[in-house]
C-alpha cells in the first residue's frame, strides 16, 4: 500500500496591476501634500488637501513596497538599496523645506528602505528558524536586537517609530492574507495579523480626518491582498520608469527652487 501525504500547494503569487493606479495614487497624493504644505499661501485654506488626501501617500508607498518586497523581486534588500540611492538623492532638497524645527530628518525613502530590510530580515530569521538552523534562543536575541535598532533609529527618519513598522507589518498581514486556506482558523489569524497595520496606521496622525484617509488606505490594500487583487484592470497609461524614479527628489528640488526665488529660503 503507498502512503500519500496530503499537502497544501503554496498560493500563486498575486497580480500587481493595481499597483500601476497606486503608483499615480501615491505621487498625486504626495504632491498636493507638499504643494499645500510648502509653496501654497497659508491664506487660501487648503491644509485640509494635506490632511486628508495627502494622507493617502504614505501608507501607499509602503503598501506597494511591502507587495514589491514580499511578491514581485527576488532580493529585497536590493531593492531598499535602490530605494535609499533615492532617498540619498532627494535628501538635499527635503532638508531645504522649511519645518517647525531644525532637527535633522532623514527623508520618507530611509523610512521605506529601512522598513523593507526589517521585514526583509525578520523573514529570513523566521525561515531560518522553521528549518532548524536557528535556535530559538539565538532567534530571540535577533529579534531583539532588531527592535534595539528600531528604537535608535525612529527618531531619525520620517514618520518615526511608526512609519518604520509599516512595512514590516504590512509583509506580515499581506502574507498570511494571500496565503489563507479555507479553513475558519487561517483566517481569522491572518485578520488577526491585519489589525496591527491598522492599529499603527490610526495612531500616525492626530486629527481625525487624517486617521480616516490613512486606515482606509491600509484596509483597501489589506483587501487586495486578500485576494481583490484580480479585480484590478490594467492602468491605461503606465508611468514611465523614469519619472517613478525621479519624481520625489525632482519635485522637492522644485519646490526647493521655488522657495529660493520667492524669498521663502533665506
Amino acid at each position: 500500500m503507498t502512503v500519500q501525504t496530503a499537502s497544501r500547494e503554496a498560493p500563486e503569487r498575486p497580480l500587481s496591476t493595481w499597483t500601476g493606479w497606486g503608483q499615480w495614487l501615491a505621487l498625486a497624493t504626495m504632491t498636493i501634500d507638499h504643494l499645500t504644505r510648502y509653496v501654497l499661501p497659508s491664506a487660501w485654506e487648503l491644509g485640509w488637501a494635506g490632511s486628508s488626501l495627502g494622507r493617502i501617500a504614505f501608507p501607499l508607498f509602503a503598501a506597494m513596497v511591502a507587495w514589491h518586497g514580499l511578491f514581485n523581486t527576488r532580493d529585497p534588500l536590493r531593492y531598499a538599496r535602490r530605494i535609499l540611492v533615492i532617498g540619498i538623492a532627494a535628501q538635499l532638497p527635503y532638508m531645504l523645506m522649511p519645518r517647525a524645527t531644525d532637527a535633522f530628518m532623514l527623508n520618507v525613502c530611509f523610512t521605506l528602505a529601512l522598513g523593507l530590510a526589517w521585514g526583509a530580515w525578520l523573514r529570513q530569521l523566521l525561515e531560518r528558524h522553521r528549518s532548524g538552523g536557528l535556535g530559538s534562543a539565538w532567534l530571540a536575541a535577533a529579534v531583539a536586537a532588531t527592535l534595539a535598532i528600531w528604537y535608535l533609529l525612529g527618531g531619525w527618519v520620517e514618520y518615526g517609530h511608526r512609519g518604520l513598522l509599516l512595512v514590516p507589518l504590512f509583509m506580515l498581514a499581506m502574507h498570511h492574507l494571500h496565503g489563507a486556506g479555507d479553513s475558519l482558523i487561517e483566517r481569522l489569524q491572518a485578520v488577526a495579523l491585519a489589525a496591527p497595520v491598522l492599529i499603527v496606521a490610526g495612531l500616525m496622525n492626530s486629527s481625525d480626518m487624517a486617521k480616516s484617509f490613512t486606515v482606509a488606505t491600509c484596509l483597501a490594500v489589506l483587501w487586495l491582498a486578500a485576494g481583490a487583487h484580480r479585480l484590478a484592470p490594467v492602468v491605461p497609461i503606465a508611468m514611465h520608469r523614469r519619472l517613478w524614479l525621479t519624481w520625489y527628489p525632482g519635485h522637492f528640488a522644485l519646490i526647493a527652487l521655488w522657495l529660493w526665488a520667492s524669498g521663502g529660503i533665506g
